[in-house]
């Protein structure tokens, strides 16, 4: 834990690779962790103090929003602007696949721009330990 402000809590997550339990980590240049540090509503009043080990807790729900702006939703833009320009340019196939990959140019660019919005949607919970 990092900050405390009445309910709302900053906690410090270290996120790991996908091999972090690898034996041969030290050798290998792929393996990393980040630290990140989120926001956290403590709803439920679970008494903690700054540098203790805290859990916290999302909804699935969330976890699915998640994985429809980031996978589902890009996929649906690519594939339709990519039948539409395949329809357009009479199969010219480099040239769609050009116009579908840059279509996915401002549908980031818009989950850019309405961030903080999105991110009010994301709101993970501290758990008691105990």
């Amino acid at each position: 834990m990092e900050n405390i402000d009445g309910a709302h809590l900053k906690v410090r997550i270290i996120q790991n690779s996908a091999c972090s339990a690898c034996s041969v980590k030290g050798h290998c240049s792929v393996s990393e962790s980040k630290e990140k540090i989120i926001d956290v509503y403590n709803a439920n009043s679970v008494p903690c103090q700054i540098g203790e080990r805290v859990m916290i807790a999302g909804t699935t729900s969330m976890g699915m929003k998640a994985v429809l702006l980031a996978f589902v939703l890009p996929f649906v833009v690519l594939m339709a602007v990519l039948s539409v320009s395949l329809q357009l340019t009479q199969g010219d196939e480099p040239l769609s696949a050009l116009f579908a990959l840059t279509s996915l140019i401002p549908y980031y660019f818009i989950i850019y721009c309405f961030r903080k919005k999105i991110s009010r949607t994301f709101t993970f919970v501290l758990e008691s330990i105990k």
